[in-house]
């Protein structure tokens, strides 16, 4: 039974391979168009485009999604959203379904990938984690990102969850970035992604029922504690996690 899931998981892997390059060659022009359009305008369209490619890439590769919290955005707010992070799968869910415009901070290396590098710049302010003149470029960006009415999407784990607990250490980024604008904060947990993408496993894919939960804005005071709002933030996560980790 094992072998016959092993290679089962190959083939699921070859088709959601195949399947999410077409899609993305079908969307990869208009979303391009976004490029000569002004933010925030601009990036709304390309999130709404992102977000029905992977409603249509997620359908085929049998991995429906559900997302709830959707609410906790109040319109005319801007916020940081902090999401945990279990599996490369994680990223083509965290913008596509955040409501509105908005970027994720992302790794300089996928944006070299030939064509994907373009959207993915689209998406995301780049950074690299081991340049230090880098991560502060970055950091600016992002205040940037907030300042024209756009959502910061953020892992404050910084990498993937290998650990055996819900989650693993916070980053100060996420926390600092909130205390320095006075930006509220929508903790987002993201279910059963490891299920599809385990860490681990090369060319391996199995199709499962996928959810990103928002849960309501932590009020951040402007200039406030951001160690304080870190500590909130991991706790409201890690008791969501452990309640729904069933789902």
């Amino acid at each position: 039974m094992k072998i016959i899931k092993e290679i089962l998981g190959r083939l699921f892997a070859l088709w959601a391979l195949l399947t999410f390059l077409i899609t993305f060659l079908i969307i990869f022009i208009p979303s391009m168009l976004c490029w000569l359009i002004p933010e925030p305008a601009g990036q709304d369209i390309f999130i709404r485009i992102a977000r029905l490619w992977m409603n249509v890439w997620l359908t085929l590769a049998g991995c429906p999604i559900r997302i709830k919290g959707k609410e906790n955005f109040l319109k005319g707010k801007t916020y940081i959203v902090t999401c945990n992070h279990n599996s490369l799968m994680d990223v083509p869910l965290s913008c596509p379904y955040i409501p509105g415009p908005n970027k994720t901070i992302a790794k300089t290396s996928f944006a070299k990938i030939p064509l994907f590098g373009f959207f993915y710049m689209k998406g995301s302010v780049l950074v690299d984690r081991k340049n230090e003149a880098s991560r502060r470029k970055s950091f600016e960006k992002m205040k940037e990102v907030l300042e024209k009415g756009m959502h910061m999407s953020i892992y404050p784990e910084g990498t993937r969850n290998r650990t055996g607990e819900p989650l693993k250490k916070f980053h100060d980024g996420a926390f600092r970035l909130a205390a320095e604008t006075g930006h509220d904060i929508i903790p987002a947990v993201i279910f059963n992604t490891s299920k599809v993408l385990p860490i681990g496993k090369a060319f391996y894919f199995w199709p499962h029922k996928l959810e990103m939960h928002f849960l309501p804005a932590v009020q951040v005071a402007k200039n406030g504690d951001y160690a304080i709002i870190k500590e909130k933030v991991f706790q409201l996560m890690k008791d969501h996690y452990a309640a729904h980790r069933s789902v």
